[in-house]
């Protein structure tokens, strides 16, 4: 990530390449129905889109749906991503499609990354969420296979009200997959999620907390997404540990041979184009820059007003304005969107209070 300088390029471009999906998860953003959407972006719409992407450098590139699985050009669009030079990733559903044969195809056509949902440590919980029976054993048969393909392995896992107090065997199952990557979404109420299957503003501080100590405890990484403020825990938890305040600890991680960079968020180091070409700085926040079929993906991450404001971390309000943190954290903007409206209000989720010291 060191280099990138995320007002002209973003870090990290998903694609929705439909909605379709054999899945009813009570958490899809996506609102994921069985049948594609009939303005689904075409095989030749979607090789001009990976063009453009390619535009960005080589940024990471997944493939998202609904169900990617579901669209019968995936292969032919992983060959040609992966022809030009972009570096792709794929998340599939748990379902009878995440197969060996397919995952195989995959690979040959060009994939080196798959990560797959896991919403619990055992299949009631997992399969309640996913409202479909046989969904646990499918994400977990597909996780070995993806391994015994030598492919890249993340798991993905959505924290909600249902999950949260299972982490710990969440994580020792984790890591019996050997995966690269632990990631964590943090339930945002769009789609089909609801902002009573949310955990609370303390919750999230306990959970984000037992992610650092995870993060010492097992070989994986650990990310989590809509829940930035992991960022802040992390430099919190490092400077307590050696005894110092966390702007000096940021001071001599800067003078050194590291440095906290600014944290990637909504619409900064990150792009999300929907099935029909919508751009979007998240997957979770539906404000639109334009459209792929109308705009340049390229001028609209750089150029947009929401994206340039979302970059801006001089604009946001309420206690995320004034947290010193802003730069490395800035809240999810997401959250902030689908609670008040206002993509730029304080992360209404977020125990931190500010203090009057500055990061420098």
């Amino acid at each position: 990530m060191r280099g990138v300088n995320f007002e002209k390029s973003p870090f990290l471009v998903i694609w929705e390449v439909t909605q379709a999906c054999d899945l009813a998860c009570r958490h899809c953003r996506a609102s994921a129905q069985p049948l594609h959407h009939p303005l689904e972006l075409t095989t030749g719409e979607g090789f001009g889109l990976l063009d453009e992407i390619r535009r960005f450098g080589r940024p990471l590139f997944v493939f998202t749906g609904g169900d990617p699985m579901k669209r019968e050009d995936l292969f032919e669009l992983i060959a040609y991503a992966s022809e030009i030079g972009l570096r792709v990733g794929l998340s599939p559903s748990g379902t009878p499609l995440l197969s060996y044969e397919n995952l195989d195809r995959a690979k040959n056509a060009g994939l080196r990354s798959v990560s797959i949902s896991i919403d619990g440590p055992d299949k009631e919980t997992h399969d309640a969420l996913r409202n479909v029976e046989g969904s646990f054993r499918w994400c977990m048969n597909g996780a070995g296979w993806v391994k015994e393909l030598g492919m890249d392995l993340q798991v993905n896992t959505t924290v909600t009200r249902f999950n949260w107090q299972k982490m710990d065997e969440m994580a020792e199952m984790v890591a019996g997959l050997n995966v690269s990557r632990w990631s964590l979404f943090f339930l945002v109420p769009t789609g089909r999620g609801k902002p009573e299957d949310e955990i609370t503003a303390n919750e999230y501080e306990l959970v984000l907390n037992k992610l650092y100590d995870f993060s010492k405890q097992y070989p994986f990484r650990i990310k989590t997404t809509e829940a930035p403020h992991y960022r802040r825990v992390v430099i919190q938890q490092m400077a307590q540990e050696m005894d110092i305040s966390v702007s000096q600890l940021i001071q001599e991680t800067n003078s050194g041979k590291g440095r906290f960079l600014p944290g990637i968020n909504d619409g900064k180091g990150f792009v999300f184009v929907s099935h029909t070409g919508s751009i979007f700085p998240s997957g979770f926040l539906p404000a639109s820059g334009g459209n792929v079929r109308e705009n340049s993906l390229v001028d609209v991450y750089r150029n947009s007003p929401i994206f340039q404001a979302l970059r801006n971390p001089d604009l946001l309000k309420g206690k995320c304005g004034r947290c010193a943190f802003r730069s490395i954290c800035g809240g999810s903007r997401s959250r902030a969107f689908a609670v008040t409206g206002d993509f730029l209000n304080e992360d209404p989720y977020c125990a931190y209070e500010p203090e009057t010291e500055t990061l420098s």
